[in-house]
């Protein structure tokens, strides 16, 4: 018999290993083409307003070039985006002269040629600067800093009360709050804040003070006052485009022509079209383009926000419906085979803990190197999440069916198979059932968060709106996300009324 049920279980997990392969292969296939195929070039930014506009401003420039352009934008901090650029994920994206030198090559800035030529050495270039320094700055209300007679960094040593919360970049990169904190002899701790919503937390006055890049249109927008940085700790941050050392020359030619176009003004007012008028990335950057003689400046017009509503929906549901099969396919078989040896369910149910245990931005990021951007590494990562409710619930199910229910079948003339069929798996099923459900709902919230590797879904327009400090835009993505979840528990409760015999529903309530 346990012959039986053991050749029954091999034959689940050749099945689940076909239809996994077949899984992943789909998602190659819907996955967008890969960069640099039939002249396309691929544009990334990271997840802030201004990285977003200077991707616009890159991908039109080369599209009026004879281009064909993919935009990745919004795709996390510097490691991410960095990352994706050194994996030839993306062939380009802004950069800060003083981010490259500190985050990403380790030297102290010395100049443009001196940073390329190191650039080059991991297949990588730095173009000309476009003109502006976006330096880091500490930025507070105008009326507070007035109030306080507050105009410099080191004014801020007499008044230790106050409250700082700053970008998780700044609060970690040795050139952001520690040097800081080291140089101007700060006495506040800092709390650790995604950087649109510090801005929020600085006007409704939940903290004082937050880091800030000096070309930011909100500054002026919120009427937020720089400090001073009077002991020049701030190193000079142009603005470069980063690009792959196998970048066309036509392209490199095209993008060379933005060089010294934009000054600090220029800059902070293009920010401001976006952050205080509401205007498009793309209908700010045709504009700028157009005024430069780079483009015609015809785009077609922009298209309202909830025009992407349904292929965000899709491009959500293909995340985690995808991520979800591949988690039951493997994870109830591998429960099936590991249930009746302690040793070996323990073990399974710890690696799966151990998964479990990885922030998922930071699983998403180790992806990068294996499985580029976009939908596939998101897909595994959704995968390696549902594991544990899954396998915990599948065995917890199989552990707790009566052993004298299949002693009977046994003893009745069942086989193995039928055993499995008629009296194993529907003892098991509420609790089987219940692991899937659980999983199910964490894919979806979880699944948001994939918009910073480039994989779209509902997480899009959440990315979007936390750069713009615009949180309906967050409240498009955030809705129908909860909707979701809602609609999978109510599938779920149709699921257990036809799948779960009454008696049994009843049952597994008490």
């Amino acid at each position: 018999m346990k012959r039986m049920l053991a050749c029954e279980w091999a034959r689940w997990l050749a099945a689940a290993a076909l239809a996994g392969f077949l899984l992943i292969a789909g998602s190659l296939a819907a996955a967008p083409p890969a960069h640099g195929e039939a002249g396309t070039i691929t544009v990334g930014s990271k997840a802030d307003r201004e990285g977003h506009l200077l991707g616009e401003i890159f991908a039109q420039t080369l599209e009026a070039a004879g281009f064909r352009v993919e935009r990745r934008f919004g795709l996390g901090q510097t490691i991410v985006t960095y990352r994706a650029l050194r994996e030839g994920e993306i062939d380009l994206y802004p950069e800060y002269t003083g981010t490259l030198a500190h985050a990403i090559l380790g030297v102290v800035p010395d100049g443009i040629d001196t940073l390329d030529r190191l650039a080059r050495r991991q297949g990588l270039r730095v173009l000309p600067p476009l003109g502006f320094n976006n330096t880091y700055a500490l930025t507070m209300r105008r009326a507070e800093a007035q109030r306080l007679n507050i105009r410099r960094i080191s004014d801020l040593t007499d008044h230790p009360a106050l409250t700082i919360g700053v970008s998780h970049e700044f609060l970690k990169r040795q050139d952001g709050w520690p040097g800081l904190r080291s140089r101007y002899a700060l006495p506040q701790s800092p709390l650790g804040l995604e950087h649109g919503i510090a801005y929020r937390a600085v006007r409704e006055g939940s903290i004082d003070i937050t880091d800030a890049y000096s070309t930011d249109g909100d500054i002026e927008r919120f009427d937020f006052m720089l400090l001073q940085d009077d002991k020049g700790y701030f190193s000079r941050y142009l603005a470069v485009p980063l690009v792959a050392a196998d970048l066309p020359s036509p392209a490199l030619a095209a993008l060379r022509r933005l060089a010294g176009l934009l000054d600090e003004r220029r800059m902070r007012a293009l920010n401001a079209e976006v952050s205080s008028k509401g205007r498009s990335f793309a209908a700010v950057a045709a504009e700028f383009l157009a005024e430069q003689g780079i483009t015609s400046g015809r785009r077609a017009a922009h298209p309202r926000r909830w025009h992407r509503l349904g292929t965000n929906l899709i491009e959500h549901l293909q995340l985690t419906g995808i991520a979800l099969g591949l988690a039951c396919l493997v994870g109830l078989p591998l429960s099936f085979a590991v249930h009746r040896s302690p040793r070996l369910a323990r073990s399974v149910l710890y690696v799966a803990g151990l998964l479990q245990t990885i922030p998922s931005i930071a699983l998403l990021a180790l992806m990068i190197p294996l499985f580029g951007i976009g939908v596939l590494p998101a897909v595994i990562a959704l995968f390696l999440y549902s594991l544990l409710p899954i396998v915990r619930a599948a065995i917890t199910a199989l552990l707790t069916v009566d052993p004298l229910l299949v002693n009977v079948a046994s003893g009745i003339g069942l086989t193995g198979a039928e055993q499995l069929r008629h009296v194993i798996l529907p003892l098991a099923m509420p609790n089987l059932l219940a692991g899937i459900r659980t999983a199910a709902i964490i894919n979806i919230g979880t699944a948001t968060l994939a918009a910073f590797i480039g994989a779209g879904g509902l997480g899009e327009p959440i990315v979007t709106g936390l750069s713009l400090n615009d949180y309906q835009l967050v409240l498009y993505g955030a809705i129908p996300a909860a909707l979701l979840a809602i609609a999978t528990e109510l599938l779920f409760e149709l699921g257990e009324r036809v799948l779960i015999p009454a008696h049994l529903r009843e049952s597994s309530k008490l």
